[in-house]
């Protein structure tokens, strides 16, 4: 069969896209890029906030259009299987814990969908990032998420399997391996091991590549840190921390049933930057939380300023279907709220700005990942830092380049 295949939504999504892929072309399917010769459409859906909802459901819309057999899978099937009928009746539901059976539903069986792991299957690539799955699910139930809902409870996959399919990766020529998962540093509290040690088993891989971890909860990270900063000290390692604030406020942290303090999170960066001195730090807010007050709001802004992350990202509160937030009184005015991710976004971008002008004129070892805009490729420094490059250069290869120019987002630089 022909097949057209649409991702969105985090890495472990484009993870389980990977593992699709992999079993569809196993299967002697054909994947297309477009919609008009295709047999079957898949979605692999987002639902993480209300506007990623609403993107969903407009290509749901256009699909149907096509009258084409749809099969919708990713977060939304498990959490919004009517919203989903209500646009596309004949749809085929696949929740992501039950990716791995496409080939049923696609050929038109009717699987039993008993849950099974996720590693050790194949898995097709086409560009040298590959996205691994290392766990499904969460330890943690934050007042805000759906995607636990729709993720379940954490299942880590074992180790081994994890090593093997970091190396059926890399014989496909991938360079860069991103560890993803709800919640990476969840890995291994369910089987009595640890996302240090896994880390330290991956990185014993013979060959040049790169390792990046993707979001840790501080609430689970503190559980291991000793472990993974260590690990974090492979120079195949990213100096990569995607440690998500979420707030600077203790009152709303509790609220959003994160389980940390303000100055736990303080804690554990100053350990991870005296450990690793040319980290990266990439934080998250969540801005108009209900309730969330003038002063709560600049505790979240003096926390910034405390900690300089390189990258923040930004998000305004949206209310979640199965939440308990979506049933929290004191919904923030949508105008406050856009003044405060108008006056948060200033203050990062003068942050981000001036902490990449700190790498001017310095030269950095980089490992070049993908095509750019306008005949340009983008690179990635050892901290993960993005660099831009003008030069004609092969995607996946490693280069020395030198710091030209800084801009709020990225690097500038120029081959050496």
């Amino acid at each position: 069969m022909k097949i057209y295949v649409e991702a969105y939504g985090c890495t472990a999504n484009k993870s389980d896209e990977r593992l699709l892929l992999g079993l569809l072309k196993e299967q002697g399917h054909q994947i297309i890029t477009q919609t008009t010769p295709a047999d079957v459409i898949i979605l692999l859906t987002c639902t993480v906030i209300g506007t990623t909802e609403q993107r969903m459901l407009s290509r749901l819309k256009e699909f149907a259009k096509t009258q084409k057999k749809i099969v919708v899978t990713g977060c939304m099937p498990a959490v919004q299987a009517d919203l989903i009928k209500s646009i596309v009746p004949a749809a085929l539901l696949l929740p992501s814990q039950y990716i791995q059976y496409i080939n049923d539903i696609v050929q038109g069986n009717n699987p039993a969908f008993l849950e099974t792991k996720k590693s050790a299957l194949p898995r097709f690539y086409d560009s040298p990032i590959a996205p691994i799955l290392i766990a499904e699910g969460c330890t943690l139930s934050c007042s805000y998420c759906i995607t636990h809902f729709a993720r379940g409870v954490l299942r880590s996959f074992p180790s081994d399997e994890i090593v093997s399919d970091v190396y059926s990766a890399l014989k496909q020529g991938c360079k860069e391996i991103q560890l993803t998962a709800q919640d990476t540093a969840s890995y291994g509290l369910d089987t009595r091991t640890n996302l240090g040690v896994l880390l330290h088993k991956i990185s014993a891989i013979e060959g040049f590549f790169r390792i990046r971890v993707g979001m840790m909860n501080p609430l689970t990270a503190q559980k291991n840190l000793t472990s993974i900063i260590s690990a974090y000290q492979h120079p195949k390692v990213y100096k990569f921390l995607h440690l998500p604030v979420q707030s600077g406020d203790n009152d709303i942290l509790k609220k959003m049933n994160r389980g940390y303090t303000v100055q736990q999170i303080k804690e554990m960066i100053f350990l991870f930057r005296s450990a690793v001195p040319n980290l990266t730090l990439s934080t998250d807010v969540i801005l108009g939380f209900p309730t969330e007050t003038e002063e709560q709001f600049d505790n979240t802004l003096q926390l910034i300023k405390d900690v300089t992350p390189d990258i923040i990202n930004i998000t305004r509160f949206s209310a979640r279907p199965l939440t308990p937030a979506k049933k929290m009184l004191g919904r923030i005015p949508t105008h406050v709220v856009k003044d405060r991710s108008r006056q948060t976004a200033e203050l990062c971008a003068k942050i981000t700005l001036q902490k990449n002008k700190e790498h001017l004129r310095k030269t950095y070892h980089v490992l070049v990942t993908e095509p750019g805009k306008k005949r340009t490729v983008t690179a990635r420094t050892d901290s993960y830092k993005q660099v831009v490059i003008t030069e004609p250069i092969d995607i996946g290869s490693f280069a020395r380049v030198k710091i030209i120019d800084a801009k709020e987002t990225y690097l500038v630089g120029k081959l050496i």
